[in-house]
């Protein structure tokens, strides 16, 4: 593995590890229209490249990806958790990862889609599928007219960040310091629509040390670090190792007191965990033939 490559795991690491956090904060703050969350929590992500303003300079085409991976993936997987079933919904949402792996080919003509990728993402998602439905005795539910609405908008919640992830490395030679801008447009099209679609809230004082670091953990750096390592690494090894955010969140919220570990748990995380290394070792392969 090249330094450049180590690097790029590095960072996508630390930002899956982030991510880790976002389900144990979100019920720290459930009590906050999720509009208004998230816009105020990007527009103190915003701040976490405020030193570098200069390099917020982008063009209006790499603006709007941007704003269409920030705020199209969250208003879509809002509107999913408020029309689906929360569960089932978020677990549509988790096919992210699987889509970064199977579209790599498809979006940048360098990559090469092998076996063991496949294998790889298979096995992460057959493991999110175990550990989302083990942790809460998960059934199928009975599908409305409004569930489906809400599991189309969780999968296109998904589609639009594995399609941001993989067209943020073709959008040109940005700084990931742009990434501030995103976070701040992304955030006032969040407040706008918490304007019209939700109930005024005022936060208490108990509310803001969970925001603060909600907005400069999980929706602030853990961007900025996520573009870096996508521009330096192979979006088939990281999109494979993003399996691990599933099973961060779940550790966080067993040590927090909010789940239990089972049998079911203890294997979806083997099969996580033989996902994410496949899909390393798959990409390690693919650049020593290159």
């Amino acid at each position: 593995m090249t330094t450049a490559s180590r690097a790029a795991m590095l960072r996508a690491g630390a930002a899956i590890a982030l991510w880790g956090l976002l389900a144990w904060l979100g019920l720290r703050l459930k009590h906050v229209p999720p509009f208004l969350l998230v816009g105020c929590a990007l527009l103190i992500g915003s701040l976490c490249s405020v030193h570098r303003l200069r390099e917020w300079r982008v063009g209006p085409a790499v603006l709007l990806l941007g704003v269409y991976g920030l705020f199209g993936f969250h208003f879509f997987l809002f509107i999913a958790l408020r029309m689906a079933p929360p569960l089932e919904a978020n677990l549509v949402n988790y096919l992210w990862p699987l889509l970064i792996v199977l579209l790599a080919p498809l979006i940048d003509a360098e990559q090469r889609l092998g076996a063991r990728h496949v294998i790889a993402a298979l096995s992460g998602f057959a493991g999110t599928v175990l550990l989302l439905g083990g942790a809460a005795g998960w059934e199928p539910a009975t599908l409305s007219a409004n569930a489906w609405i809400g599991y189309a908008c969780a999968f296109a919640s998904a589609l639009i960040w594995s399609t941001y992830s993989l067209l943020t490395r073709r959008a040109g030679d940005f700084s990931s310091a742009a990434v501030g801008l995103f976070c701040l447009v992304s955030g006032l099209a969040a407040l706008v629509c918490h304007a019209l679609l939700e109930p005024a809230y005022r936060f208490v004082s108990g509310d803001w040390p969970y925001l603060l670091l909600l907005g400069v953990g999980p929706m602030g750096l853990a961007f900025f670090l996520w573009d870096s390592a996508l521009k330096r690494g192979d979006p088939r090894g990281l999109g494979a190792l993003s399996y691990l955010t599933p099973l961060i969140s779940t550790g966080v919220l067993a040590a927090a007191g909010e789940g239990r570990l089972s049998a079911s748990v203890v294997a979806a995380v083997t099969l996580i965990v033989f996902g994410a290394v496949a899909g390393n070792l798959a990409g390690r392969g693919a650049r020593r033939q290159a």
